[in-house]
C-alpha cells in the first residue's frame, strides 16, 4: 500500500489511523460500509434502560500480539489513556470506564447515542500494556489485529506480518507493507510499475494517464471528505462574516471542479457532501460564485481599490497568506486558481505549499490566515464527533479559528442525546445552516477517493469511512 499520509508517531491520536487501516490494531466497535456499528474487539454490547450504561463483551480468547490475553482491565486502561492523550473520547461526558466481571462498562452522564462511533475512531485503538514504558508513553505497537508490526520506520514505512495470536480467519497474505509517498505522480508510477498493489489518493492527471493500463484497475469512490479553506476569523481582515462571504463568492467552485478535478459534480454547495445523507441538506441555498456581490460586500466593509486594483482600507492593503498542504496533490493547483480568483475582487494572496504539520503549528500560534485542506467528516463514523472537534467553543486545528457560535453548540447536543432518527433531523439541519451562513471554514469541493489496484489482487473492498484497507479480505488473483 502507498498513500500520502505520514506515520507521525506512535500515539493513537497521531497515527492510529495507519495501524487501524493496516489491520494491526482494532477498536472495540467498527462500522460497516452502510454506516452501521458492527463488532470488532467487542463481540457485542448492551445498553441499560436509562441509556447511560453500556456493557461491552470482549471477543472470546482474544490475545494481544505479545500473546497476553485481552482483559477488560487492559481495555479500560487503553481507553482511559486515549481520553487523556487527545482522543475523541475526551469529547464525551463520561462518568466512568470500568472493568466489571470481564466486561468493559462505560457510564455516561446523559444518554449519548453516538458512543459506538467514538469508540470506532482510530484514537480509540486498544493497545496492550506492553506497548507502554514506565512513564506511560507508547514505545511500540502491540495490539490485537490479524497483522502485527515487524518493522516500523516513522514517518514513512510500516511492515507487518500475520500474527500467530490472531484467532480469526487468517489473512491470505503473510506480509503487508505501507509506504508514505508524498507525490501523487510517484504513487501512480509505483502502481504502474507493480511496486504497489494499492496506491491511494491519486491525482486526476494520474488517473487519466493510467486509464487503459491492463495491469491496473482504477477506482473512484465518494467519501465523506470536503476540500475546505480554513479561515482565521480572529484576524481583523476576516472577522466580519461579510468578508468571509466575499471570499466564498469570489471562489469559482464549478470551474475548479471541472478544470482541475475533472469532475463537475464535485463542486461543493455546502460543507457536508451528499454521501452524509443525514447531515447534507438538499434544501439549503447553495454556495454561489458571484464576484460582483463579493466586491459589493467588501465595499460595504470600507475597502476601496488602490492604484493596482488591490483593495485598501485605512492605508492597509487587503493581503492574505494562503497555505496549502501537499498531501492531496490537487490542493496546490487549486490554491493557485484561488489566488487568481481572489485577485479579481481585489484581494492579494501569497500562496505557500507546506508540510501537514505546519498548518497546525500556524493555527496554534495565531499566524494562520487561510489554508487549504481536505477534511474527513467521518473520522468518527457519526460526523457529530468531527464537527464538535472542529467547531467547539475553542475551534479546532482543521476547523474554526477565532470563531464560536452558542447556537451551534446548542444544536450539537440534541443529535447526541436522542436515539430516535427522526428527532435528529432538525438539529442536524440547523448545524448545517449555521455553518453555511457564518462560514467559519469555506467549502470548496467534495472528494472522490481515487486509487489504483493491481490486477495481482482481488476482493478489494473500499471503506468510505476509511477505517480499514480491508487487508484481511484481499486475496491473490487467480
Amino acid at each position: 500500500m502507498v498513500a500520502p499520509f505520514e506515520i507521525l508517531g506512535l500515539e493513537p491520536a497521531q497515527a492510529g489511523h495507519i495501524f487501524l487501516r493496516m489491520d494491526v490494531a482494532e477498536t472495540l466497535v467498527s462500522f460497516d460500509r452502510q454506516g452501521q456499528a458492527v463488532p470488532a474487539l467487542a463481540q457485542g454490547w448492551t445498553l441499560s434502560d436509562d441509556r447511560k450504561v453500556w456493557r461491552f463483551t470482549l471477543r472470546d480468547k482474544a490475545r494481544f500480539h505479545d500473546e497476553t490475553p485481552v482483559t477488560a482491565e487492559a481495555v479500560v486502561t487503553s481507553l482511559e489513556r486515549s481520553r487523556g492523550k487527545g482522543g475523541v473520547l475526551n469529547q464525551v461526558a463520561l462518568d466512568s470506564i470500568s472493568a466489571e466481571d470481564g466486561t468493559v462498562v462505560i457510564r455516561t452522564r446523559e444518554p449519548f447515542a453516538p458512543l459506538p462511533a467514538f469508540l470506532a475512531n482510530y484514537s480509540s485503538i486498544i493497545l496492550a500494556p506492553s506497548s507502554l514504558d514506565a512513564a506511560g508513553n507508547v514505545t511500540r505497537i502491540v495490539a490485537t489485529g490479524p497483522y502485527r508490526v515487524s518493522r516500523l520506520a516513522p514517518p514513512l514505512s510500516l511492515e507487518t506480518e500475520r500474527s500467530p495470536s490472531w484467532s480469526g480467519p487468517a489473512p491470505a497474505f503473510t506480509r503487508a507493507s505501507y509506504l508514505s509517498v508524498a507525490q501523487g505522480e510517484s504513487r501512480a508510477t509505483m502502481a504502474e510499475s507493480g511496486e504497489a498493489d494499492l496506491a491511494f489518493t491519486l491525482p486526476p492527471t494520474a488517473m487519466r494517464r493510467l486509464a487503459g493500463n491492463p495491469r491496473i484497475a482504477l477506482r473512484s469512490e465518494p467519501v465523506p471528505r470536503t476540500r475546505i479553506m480554513l479561515v482565521n476569523s480572529g484576524d481583523p481582515l476576516l472577522s466580519d462574516p461579510r468578508a468571509r462571504r466575499a471570499l466564498s463568492l469570489a471562489v469559482d467552485r464549478a470551474g475548479m471542479a471541472a478544470g482541475i478535478l475533472r469532475n463537475p459534480a464535485a463542486a461543493a454547495t455546502q460543507l457536508l457532501p451528499p454521501v452524509l445523507a443525514g447531515w447534507h441538506d438538499p434544501s439549503l441555498p447553495p454556495l454561489a460564485h458571484d464576484p460582483a456581490e463579493a466586491r459589493r460586500l467588501l465595499a460595504e466593509l470600507g475597502w476601496r481599490p488602490g492604484a493596482d486594483g488591490i483593495l485598501v482600507r485605512d492605508g492597509r492593503r487587503f493581503r492574505l497568506s494562503l497555505r496549502t498542504v501537499t498531501v492531496f496533490p490537487e490542493l496546490p493547483i487549486m490554491a493557485t486558481a484561488i489566488q487568481a480568483q481572489l485577485r479579481e475582487v481585489g484581494i492579494e494572496v501569497d500562496v505557500q505549499a507546506v508540510g501537514g504539520a505546519e498548518i497546525p503549528a500556524a493555527h496554534a500560534d495565531g499566524s494562520l490566515q487561510l489554508a487549504l485542506a481536505a477534511r474527513n467528516y467521518a473520522l468518527v463514523p457519526e460526523p457529530l464527533g468531527v464537527l464538535q472537534e472542529d467547531f467547539g467553543p475553542k475551534g479546532g486545528v482543521w476547523g474554526a479559528m477565532g470563531w464560536s457560535s452558542p447556537a451551534l453548540l446548542d444544536a450539537f447536543r440534541k443529535p447526541s442525546t436522542t436515539f430516535e432518527p427522526a428527532e435528529r433531523e432538525a438539529p442536524r439541519r440547523l448545524v448545517t445552516r449555521i455553518l453555511q451562513e457564518e462560514l467559519p471554514v469555506i467549502p470548496l469541493s467534495w472528494l472522490d477517493y481515487n486509487f489504483a489496484v493491481s490486477q495481482r489482487v482481488t476482493d478489494v473492498r473500499f471503506d468510505p469511512y476509511e477505517l480499514s484497507y480491508g487487508l484481511r479480505d484481499i486475496r491473490p488473483a487467480r
